[in-house]
């Protein structure tokens, strides 16, 4: 994760969902609520970006294909990298769900998500990112 200078303050959400309009209006939303926010229409169009090392939050699908979302969370953890990830999703099962949260997830919450369920998710991983 990135080091705060003044410029990059603001945190940064980036939303990785393969449903162009979830990750759209995902966005507008994390926009809403004051920080700055990228998307990704893939994990692996994620981790060939810049932003793997620059997010302070992760709000990642489960189901994508070529690489899904607890994959993305396990690849990440490979290279050391301990982003906050917030899955939301709309088939996790039982199990995705527990393997989410045993790796690390602060949350793992279905589609649709209210506004306040996802502020709070996400203002609970910026608040375990700064301890880390």
């Amino acid at each position: 994760m990135r080091a705060k200078t003044e410029s990059s303050a603001t945190p940064l959400i980036c939303v990785v969902d393969d449903d162009a309009s979830v990750a759209d209006s995902t966005r507008y939303l994390i926009y809403s609520f004051g920080y700055q926010s990228k998307t990704f229409a893939s994990a692996r169009e994620f981790l060939s970006s810049p932003c793997v090392e620059e997010v302070d939050c992760l709000i990642l699908d489960i189901c994508m294909p070529e690489m899904d979302g607890l994959e993305l969370q396990h690849r990440l953890a490979e290279i050391n990298n301990r982003v906050p990830i917030v899955f939301v999703t709309a088939h996790a099962n039982d199990l995705e769900k527990k393997r989410a949260m045993e790796a690390g997830a602060v949350a793992v919450l279905r589609k649709p998500v209210s506004e306040a369920l996802l502020f709070n998710a996400i203002q609970a991983a910026l608040g375990r990112s700064e301890r880390e």
